[in-house]
């Protein structure tokens, strides 16, 4: 029969049910023939249930002997019977593998040859290479070389520790490789034992010599190679920590909090662990344990839950003055604060807390108060999360300061030939405790106020004052005093002591104001009855006529015919049958400026159009001038700040007349001389459609290249009315200057979405720009590449288009120049612009110049079909 390796048959057998069965052979052992002095094994194993157990017999008696011996494996349901070393003829024999439970008993034999070396036949097996004694590490590969001939070729087995040795049931870690070498992959401790290697053919059986595999392990504590990080968190945040252990064997990792286990004992990773953590609400910590058979180790993850800060201590007041108050205060927070806050206010129903921040110490004097004001302050901590809530408030009063303000609406009456009464009220700003008032009066205000009376008066707002002299008058001040000196000064009044004449009219001020017109306002003097009129004096304040108007009995008047931007002075006094009161004092203003265009500029010129500007201020009045040149005159409102001159001829000089009715100035008159660009290209461009989405423009050279900054293609899309499309008969029509500036915006903001740059399809935008250097001699439209900063957007199909092709900036003007025309003494002559400048250049006071446009093209987009036009 065929002679299987191992000495075994392997007997698939179908899965048992649960019920109890009789014995029955997994493994069975087959007949042998081994060389004297060698190895015989026989392999027999058995299942049943219950599980069977399995010894061996010889001529029916328990084998027993030093040289036999039987070794169990598969807790007794297989056994192992080896011969060490063979004996013939006495070990040669029938032997029985016996395998019983309570369900029954079965027996199976196999018979042992055995043939001396020297009587051998020439196909035995023959061990030509036996396995080593090896040293590997643990985890590492080691390989065990077996190398056996004979015929036919043998087949090659391994036993291990005396047991066969199954590849197929440690899935793939072991391998018997084709040249019958056994590979062992990740070693382990298990791994380590004594290998042999059997050959096996039909002739017979032959056992290499032993091998040991020792398997070395690593003996390495456990250590941390990443320690777990403490952190800071948002209430509510999530975290992740990570804790990383190494060693040999490596550790087990696991997450504690106080005593309990955050990591499940069936799911405990090795050498690393991360703890996810989410909606934190409170601070606590963390604990990474590090296990393995060499010992334990920990390290804690503090996590913080930050919060706002607590409320500093109530602050304590260490010094006040009339304008601060000191105060320190203790942090009351054990965590440190970004800053401090402190708010105050005055003690008043309706007033606010003001704030300073940024207060990094706990000391702070709190400046700009006002006197003899009692606050109330309290201080918050500010952290990363925000602001605290305030500490208890502390109270403070502001020193006493002298009266900011004087006494207000003082009003003197006489009420006897040499007695007058005096009354006024409380300063607005007294910084204290008013402790009384000085008046003081004379007949000679150019004095000293040392030299005037005084006449001091205390708890009271109102005195009178004896002793003056009949039919002076005289001037009053008024000041008032706390315990730390003198107030201010009031301003003065004037008082005639003459029973029967009013006093000075009150609160004598300026209304509203023009160019040409003042209005004066007041109120009637303290006692009003008997005042019949008042007497107006008013004047240029600088060596004007003094003008003199008597005024009904009203409170207003609109002083009219003045001169715009000229300062005059008003005094007014009030007029009763018994006579004139004294005059207020002088109150001045000034005439706001006349509403006339100014400074007149060239802002470009094209071959045939010059454009003027000129600054003209907020009006709803209109005012109109006229500009005249070569025997044209055109009417324009000044409030439009701009006017283009069309139709010109190109490369010509022109005067420009400006004039305008006459006023109080004298009339508006202005010259400004300028002359048209000259021609830059040598022939129109022509047009040649490329696709229906694009057009191509065929550029002529140019005439004068050192005359040229910028070449511009300037892209006007037309608008459609009722019936045909509108024509455009020449750049004159359009708002260049808008187009340029709008287009110069778009290059200074740099590179801009494209959203934006389409917003309006209706608006003339340029498409390009080139230096004369590298004009191309042909373009493109509507490629939506950038140009020197310009956007040669896409056309609209259906679209009529007038193309400015060839817009040029030009180094090149004569004579440009601004000058008043004779007579006209309220304009500045400006010097003319030197040949050969640059660019834009303000010429003798802002006449600027540079631009020429040439030639021009009406399209249709190709899209749709034309009308006719």
């Amino acid at each position: 029969g065929l002679l299987l390796p191992l000495g075994t048959l392997l007997l698939i057998l179908p899965p048992g049910c649960s019920a109890l069965s009789p014995p029955r052979f997994t493994k069975i052992p087959f007949d042998q023939i081994g060389v004297s002095g060698g190895v015989a094994s026989f392999v027999c194993q058995a299942q049943g249930d219950p599980k069977p157990r399995v010894s061996w017999n010889k001529k029916g008696k328990k084998v027993n002997s030093q040289r036999i011996e039987t070794i169990e494996f598969d807790e007794g349901a297989g056994a192992v019977l080896r011969i060490q070393p063979l004996r013939a003829p006495r070990d040669e024999n029938i032997y029985e593998c016996v395998a019983n439970n309570s369900q029954g008993e079965i027996t199976v034999t196999a018979k042992l040859s055995i043939i001396r070396e020297d009587l051998l036949p020439l196909g035995f097996p023959n061990i030509d290479m036996s396995p080593q004694l090896k040293v590997v590490e643990r985890t590492r590969t080691a390989t065990m070389l077996c190398v056996a001939s004979g015929n036919p070729d043998p087949e090659i087995t391994w036993f291990k520790d005396f047991l066969p040795i199954e590849p197929s049931a440690t899935n793939g870690r072991i391998k018997q490789l084709r040249s019958g070498a056994l590979q062992i992959e990740n070693a382990e401790e298990t791994d380590q034992g004594k290998y042999e290697c059997v050959a096996s053919n039909l002739e017979g059986v032959r056992y290499s010599a032993p091998a040991n595999l020792y398997v070395r392990v690593r003996r390495v504590p456990p250590r941390f190679s990443i320690l777990p990080t403490n952190h800071e968190i948002m209430p509510g945040g999530s975290v992740n920590i990570t804790c990383v252990a190494v060693g040999s064997p490596m550790p087990y990792v696991k997450w504690m909090l106080n005593a309990e286990d955050l990591t499940p004992e069936d799911e405990m990773p090795v050498g690393r662990n991360v703890l996810e953590l989410s909606s934190v609400h409170e601070s606590a910590n963390y604990t990474c344990v590090a296990m393995s058979s060499l010992g334990i180790i920990e390290a804690v993850a503090q996590i913080t839950v930050k919060s706002l800060p607590k409320p500093p201590g109530t602050p304590f007041v260490t010094e006040t003055t009339p304008t601060s108050v000191t105060i320190t205060w203790d942090s009351g927070n054990p965590d440190p604060v970004s800053y401090y806050i402190i708010q105050y206010r005055a003690k008043s129903p309706d007033s606010k807390y003001e704030t300073r921040d940024g207060i990094t110490t706990t000391r702070y004097s709190i400046g700009g108060l006002y006197p003899n004001t009692e606050y109330e302050i309290r201080v918050s901590a500010f952290n990363t999360i925000g602001q605290g809530p305030p500490s208890n408030p502390v109270e403070a009063r502001t020193g006493e300061q002298a009266p900011a303000s004087p006494p207000r609406n003082i009003q003197a009456l006489i009420i006897s030939r040499n007695t007058m009464m005096v009354r006024w009220e409380h300063p607005e700003e007294p910084n204290g405790m008013i402790k009384g008032y000085r008046v003081y009066y004379t007949t000679d205000p150019t004095q000293p106020m040392s030299l005037w009376q005084i006449h001091n008066v205390q708890d009271s707002v109102i005195t009178t004052i004896h002793s003056l002299i009949a039919s002076e008058t005289y001037t009053i001040r008024v000041l008032a005093f706390t315990s730390v000196g003198d107030g201010p000064f009031s301003d003065p009044i004037q008082i005639k002591v003459m029973l029967g004449v009013p006093a000075q009219p009150a609160r004598f001020q300026v209304g509203k104001v023009s160019d040409t017109s003042i209005e004066l306002t007041w109120e009637p003097p303290y006692e009003k009855e008997g005042v019949i009129n008042y007497e107006l004096l008013y004047k240029e304040a600088k060596l004007g006529t003094q003008v003199k108007k008597s005024l009904g009995p009203s409170s207003s008047f609109i002083v009219e015919g003045l001169r715009a931007n000229t300062e005059y002075s008003f005094s007014l006094a009030a007029v009763s049958n018994k006579g004139i009161g004294a005059f207020t004092n002088e109150v001045v203003q000034k005439t706001s400026q006349a509403n006339v265009p100014r400074n007149f500029t060239v802002k470009f010129v094209t071959k045939t159009s010059v454009l003027l500007s000129w600054e003209f201020p907020e009006s709803r009045n209109p005012y109109r001038f006229t500009v005249e040149y070569s025997r044209q005159k055109i009417d324009v409102d000044a409030r439009l700040r701009k006017a283009l001159l069309a139709n010109l001829q190109p490369n010509t000089s022109y005067d420009f007349k400006i004039t305008s009715p006459g006023g109080n100035l004298g009339g508006l008159r202005h010259g400004i001389h300028a002359r048209t660009a000259p021609q830059l290209l040598g022939r129109k461009p022509q047009l040649d459609h490329n696709h229906d989405m694009e057009l191509t423009l065929i550029l002529p050279p140019l005439e004068r290249r050192d005359l040229i900054k910028n070449i511009y293609v300037v892209v006007v899309p037309l608008k459609k009315g009722r019936g045909l499309i509108r024509h455009i008969k020449g750049p004159e029509e359009l708002d260049l200057e808008e187009v340029l500036r709008e287009s110069s915006q778009r290059q200074r903001h740099g590179r801009v979405s494209r959203q934006r740059r389409y917003v309006d399809t209706r608006k003339a935008y340029v498409a390009a720009s080139f230096k004369p250097s590298n004009l191309p001699a042909f373009f493109t439209l509507g490629n939506q590449a950038e140009y020197n900063g310009y956007l040669n957007r896409a056309l609209e199909p259906g679209q009529e288009y007038l193309l400015l092709a060839g817009r040029a900036q030009y180094n090149w003007w004569e004579d440009v120049r601004r000058e008043p025309l004779h007579g006209c003494s309220h304009c500045s002559r400006c010097r003319p612009a030197a040949h050969g400048g640059g660019g834009r250049a303000d010429l003798g006071g802002g006449a600027r110049a540079g631009r020429g446009l040439h030639h021009l093209h009406r399209h249709r987009h190709p899209a749709v079909q034309e009308q006719p036009t």
